[in-house]
């Protein structure tokens, strides 16, 4: 058998509510780009994948701005009501091309941080593996389980606890049939590595850096603005 391909898939069709503005989130400004345009980046010009499929909304007005709304490399595919939905839909977009075998990394719009050393260990780190996996870092802090009341009820303990990032991989047939039975379930699958883990399998965690940070608030910005300074800015 051939050696797989690489593809990345990014979901982009949210609206980013709790940011609240006129825009979704993907589309605010950071360091003179959208944020869109830093994950495009490291992900559609890693030279270790071939190739990128994005989901939008049907009426997003922004994307034809971003810088690489034209690439060659890169497909647009209608985006779904939740992740999980615009995630199927750029896979079987991408099952048009590519092989069943063929290793699909999920990275998400607003993670623009994502280090390329990361992206490479990741690739790395589970080419050879039976299931695929996922980037995260190790729990350090002090987890507090919160009743209703807001009163603390009980200390989880943190050993072993990992907070969960993108890029997920996962084989492109493997994911595709996980997502399509745990969305025909009604299944709510949060990731790529939950749907997997619905269908019975056990994704791998890979130690990535912490700096690889989610927009999800205003204050968000500054912070990956200040991250991005400290890697040096633009990869490519």
């Amino acid at each position: 058998m051939s050696e797989p391909n690489f593809w990345a898939v990014i979901p982009a069709a949210g609206l980013g509510r709790r940011m609240g503005g006129e825009r979704p989130k993907q589309y605010l400004e950071l360091e003179g780009r959208p944020v869109i345009d830093h994950a495009v980046e490291r992900m559609l010009l890693h030279p270790r994948l071939d190739g990128l499929v994005i989901a939008l909304r049907d009426d997003d007005a922004w994307w034809a701005g971003t810088e690489f709304a034209d690439h060659p490399d890169l497909v647009r595919v209608a985006g779904g009501a939740e992740r999980c939905d615009s995630v199927l839909n750029a896979l079987e977009q991408l099952a048009r091309r590519a092989h069943a075998e063929d290793w699909v990394l999920v990275h998400d719009a607003a993670r623009p941080c994502v280090r390329r050393d990361d992206i490479t260990r990741l690739v790395d780190c589970l080419r050879d593996d039976p299931v695929g996996g996922l980037l995260g870092v190790p729990v350090h802090d002090t987890i507090k389980r919160v009743c209703a009341d807001g009163r603390v009820g009980s200390t989880v303990p943190r050993e072993a606890l990992w907070r969960a990032f993108t890029p997920q991989m996962f084989r492109l047939g493997m994911l595709r049939e996980a997502l399509r039975a745990a969305l025909a379930a009604g299944v709510a699958v949060t990731d790529e590595a939950s749907a997997m883990e619905w269908a019975g399998h056990a994704p791998r965690m890979v130690e990535g850096h912490a700096d690889n940070i989610k927009i999800t608030r205003a204050g968000d910005l500054d912070l990956a603005a200040f991250l991005l300074s400290k890697q040096g800015g633009r990869l490519y």
